[in-house]
C-alpha cells in the first residue's frame, strides 16, 4: 500500500511550516484566495516553541503510531483476505444503498460570522473592518473582512494581529448574542417546529411538510427563510438543502455568506456531489481521521472510499466501516431526533495561565455563580459537579463529585468544587469549567423528605463516619469518559484518540455551547474536528490507545457499564439513536449515563464500607454470642435481622 500512501513533508529541511496543521490552519468559509502557505507559517514561527506546540508534537506523535500501526495491518493483509473483505464491503453497500431516503427535505442554516456580525449591527461603525470577536487569547469568530488575512474562528489573538495588523477586537457579548439568535429561531419555528438548534447560530429544519403542504420547492423555502431572518433580525444567513442532514450540512457552507445550495432528492444528483468531495468536508471526519484514511490508503475523496471499501472493512471496525461507506454514498440522517430534556448545564472560562491560588479560587467562585445563576433561571437542581482543567502544558483534566442531595445554589456548588480543585494543586491552569448534570426530575427518584430508603441510609452511615471531609459526596475521575471502544461487536478494537479532541479551548468547547462562554461560534461542544464516535480501527490483539500514546491491553473492549454508540449513533446502554452530527447532544446524552454510573459506584462504595464493618465486628470464637432474643435456627444458617444490623451500624458510626 506504499504507492497510495500520501505522506506530507517530514518537517524538516527549509519549510518546515508545511507539515505543522493545527485547526488554525484548516480551511473556513471566506478564506479563498488566502496565501494559505503564508498563513501556516506565521502560525508555525509565533508558535514554535510553546507549550502549545509541544502539546500538538506530542499529539502528532501519537496519530503517527496509529498510522504505523494501520500500515502494518493493511501489510499483513493476504490476496484472500482482500477477496473476501471486498465482499464483505458489497454486501454492507447494498444494504446501506437499500436504507437510502429520498422522501425527506431538509435545511441547514448557518449565521454568517454570527457574533461579529451582530457586533456590527450593534455598531455600524465596525462595518467594513477586519473584525474579531474575542480577545489577544482567542478569537471567537472573524468578520469576512479579516479571514481575507487568514484569520479565523479559534486563532489565537495575536496571531490574527501578526496576520492582519489593522485586526478590530470587540469582547463578546454572549447575552446579545443569545437574543439575535432567539429571533432568528423563531423565524426557523415556522417552518419546523420541531427544528433543533446545534449552537446559537445553526440548526436543522425538516422542511418537507411545509413544500408538500404549500407546494413549494426547498429552493424557495431556503430563499423565504433567509429573507425572514434577515427581516427579523438584520442578519443574514446562509443555507443548505439536501435530502439528509449530513449533506444539507455541506451544502450551507458552499455560497457563503448570504447565499445557498440545493441538492435535488436524486440520487444520481447526490452520488454525483459527493464523489469529489473531500472527506474533510464531512462532518465526522476531522483531522486525525483525514490523516489515516491519506496516508494509508490513499483516500482524500468520499468515492474513494466506496473504491477502497474492503481495505476499510480489513483495517477498521464495523460500526466506523458504516459510517466511512455511508459517507461514500451519500448517505445521512433523515429522522428527526426525539426530543430530550436537559441533562447538563456548563459555564468555562479561559485566562492566562497561572499558578497562583488565590486567583484560581476567586474565578472557581465566578464560575460558579455564573453555573447557580442559569441553573436558577431554568429551576434546575443537580446532583453531580464536574471540574474541568487545562493546564499550562495544555493538558486536559476532569474531576466529579456526586452529591448527596440535589443542590443548585452558589455555596453548596463550591462546597464540592473547592474541594475538586485543592486536590489538584499546585498547578498552572488556562482554563477552568464546571458542569452540573443529573438533574432532578431526570429519572424516577424513589426518595422522598418522610421516608429513608435503604439506599440513602447507606449513603449517610458513611457520612457519618467519614473523617476526610467530603461531606458525603463520591469524588470520582471522570476523564475517562470518551475512552470507551464504540462498537459492541468488535472486541478487537483500538480505539482512535482524535488528536483534535485534546486541544486547547482555542480550538474546541468541551462544555455546552450555548452558554455564555468565549468559545468559537459554530464549534461543537465535544470535538472542534467532528471525528467520528465511532472511530475505531481493529487490532491483532485487545488493544486500546490512551490519549497519552501508550497501548493498554485488556480482555475485552467493551464492560458492561460502559458508554459507547453502536454502529456510531445508538447508544449501547439504552438504545437511543443519535447521529455523529448532533455532537452537543451525544456529549449531553454520555453526561446522562456518566451521571448514573458514579451514582452506581457511590453506591457500591457505601455498601463495601458497611460489609466491611460487618466482618470485623464478627467475633473469631465458634461459640454463638449471646442475644437477649433467641432467634430460630435456619437450614440455610444464622441470619442476622435487618434492625440488628442497623443497630450494629449505628453503635460502629
Amino acid at each position: 500500500m506504499s504507492s497510495t500512501t500520501g505522506m506530507p513533508s517530514d518537517g524538516g529541511g527549509d519549510r518546515p511550516w508545511q507539515s505543522y496543521h493545527t485547526a488554525y490552519t484548516n480551511a473556513k468559509a471566506g478564506t479563498e484566495g488566502v496565501d494559505k502557505e503564508k498563513v501556516q507559517r506565521v502560525i508555525y514561527e509565533m508558535s514554535k516553541g510553546s507549550k502549545y506546540f509541544e502539546n500538538e508534537q506530542k499529539k502528532e506523535a501519537i496519530t503517527k503510531l496509529k498510522i504505523e500501526h494501520l500500515r502494518a495491518q493493511c501489510a499483513k493483509l493476504t490476496d484472500n483476505d482482500i477477496t473476501h473483505f471486498q465482499k464483505v464491503a458489497e454486501r454492507k453497500i447494498l444494504e446501506l444503498e437499500a436504507e437510502r431516503d429520498l422522501s425527506k427535505i431538509w435545511l441547514h442554516t448557518d449565521m454568517d460570522a454570527f457574533y461579529a456580525a451582530v457586533e456590527t449591527l450593534e455598531n455600524p461603525s465596525l462595518k467594513g473592518k477586519p473584525l474579531a470577536v474575542g480577545s489577544m487569547s482567542m478569537i471567537a469568530t472573524a468578520s469576512y473582512e479579516a479571514r481575507k488575512f487568514g484569520v479565523r474562528a479559534a486563532m489565537p489573538g495575536f496571531i490574527g494581529c501578526k496576520l492582519c495588523p489593522d485586526l478590530v477586537f470587540v469582547r463578546p457579548n454572549f447575552e446579545r448574542y443569545t437574543h439575535y439568535s432567539e429571533l432568528a429561531r423563531k423565524v426557523f419555528q415556522r417552518y419546523d417546529p420541531n427544528f433543533f438548534a446545534t449552537s446559537l447560530d445553526e440548526a436543522y429544519l425538516d422542511i418537507t411538510a411545509v413544500c408538500v403542504e404549500r407546494g413549494i420547492t426547498g429552493e424557495e423555502v431556503a430563499s423565504e427563510l433567509r429573507g425572514a431572518v434577515h427581516q427579523e433580525t438584520g442578519l443574514t444567513c446562509s443555507a443548505g438543502v439536501a435530502p439528509n442532514r449530513m449533506i444539507a450540512k455541506v451544502c450551507s457552507d458552499i455560497n457563503k455568506p448570504n447565499g445557498q445550495f440545493i441538492l435535488p432528492n436524486d440520487r444520481d444528483a447526490v452520488t454525483t456531489f459527493v464523489s469529489t468531495l473531500p472527506i474533510r468536508k464531512i462532518g465526522g471526519i476531522g483531522k486525525v481521521t483525514e490523516q489515516m484514511l491519506h496516508q494509508v490508503l490513499g483516500i482524500s475523496t468520499c468515492q474513494e472510499m466506496l473504491q477502497k471499501a474492503a481495505f476499510l472493512c480489513a483495517l477498521f471496525s464495523e460500526g466506523s466501516t458504516d459510517f466511512f461507506l455511508s459517507v461514500g454514498l451519500g448517505l445521512g440522517g433523515t429522522e428527526t431526533p426525539e426530543h430530550r430534556l436537559r441533562k447538563s448545564m456548563s459555564c468555562e472560562r479561559t485566562f492566562s495561565a497561572t499558578d497562583n491560588s488565590s486567583l484560581l479560587f476567586e474565578k472557581l467562585d465566578n464560575l460558579a455563580e455564573n453555573l447557580a445563576d442559569d441553573m436558577q433561571k431554568e429551576c434546575l437542581k443537580g446532583r453531580t459537579l464536574t471540574l474541568k482543567l487545562k493546564t499550562s502544558a495544555f493538558e486536559v483534566r476532569t474531576r466529579a463529585a456526586t452529591a448527596q442531595n440535589y443542590i443548585s445554589s452558589k455555596e453548596d456548588i463550591l462546597i464540592y468544587a473547592k474541594k475538586l480543585l485543592k486536590a489538584e494543586l499546585p498547578l498552572s491552569l488556562r482554563l477552568m469549567g464546571l458542569r452540573m448534570s443529573h438533574f432532578h426530575g431526570e429519572k424516577d427518584d424513589s426518595t422522598s423528605p418522610t421516608q429513608k430508603t435503604l439506599d440513602r441510609f447507606f449513603h449517610s452511615s458513611d457520612n457519618n463516619s467519614n473523617t476526610n471531609g467530603t461531606n458525603g459526596a463520591s469524588f470520582v475521575n471522570a476523564s475517562g469518559g470518551n475512552n470507551y471502544c464504540n462498537d459492541a461487536t468488535t472486541k478487537d478494537d483500538c480505539s482512535i484518540h482524535d488528536a483534535g479532541k485534546d486541544v486547547s479551548v482555542d480550538q474546541q468547547a468541551f462544555f455546552s455551547h450555548d452558554e455564555k462562554l468565549s468559545v468559537p461560534e459554530g464549534m461543537s461542544s465535544i470535538n472542534h474536528d467532528n471525528e467520528p464516535a465511532s472511530s475505531n480501527m481493529k487490532a491483532t490483539e485487545s488493544e486500546k490507545f490512551d490519549e497519552s500514546g501508550s497501548c493498554k491491553t485488556s480482555a475485552s473492549s467493551s464492560k458492561p457499564d460502559e458508554h459507547f454508540w453502536v454502529d456510531g449513533y445508538i447508544c449501547s446502554l439504552c438504545g437511543f439513536e443519535l447521529p455523529q452530527c448532533f455532537e452537543e447532544e451525544r456529549q449531553e446524552h454520555s453526561d446522562f449515563h456518566l451521571a448514573e454510573m458514579l451514582q452506581k459506584e457511590d453506591a457500591v462504595d457505601s455498601t463495601a464500607h458497611l460489609s466491611k464493618e460487618r466482618l470485623a465486628e464478627r467475633p473469631c470464637s465458634t461459640t454463638p454470642t449471646p442475644s437477649k432474643k433467641k432467634l430460630k435456627p435456619s437450614k440455610e444458617g444464622k441470619h442476622i435481622p435487618i434492625d440488628s444490623f442497623f443497630l450494629k451500624c449505628n453503635k460502629k458510626v
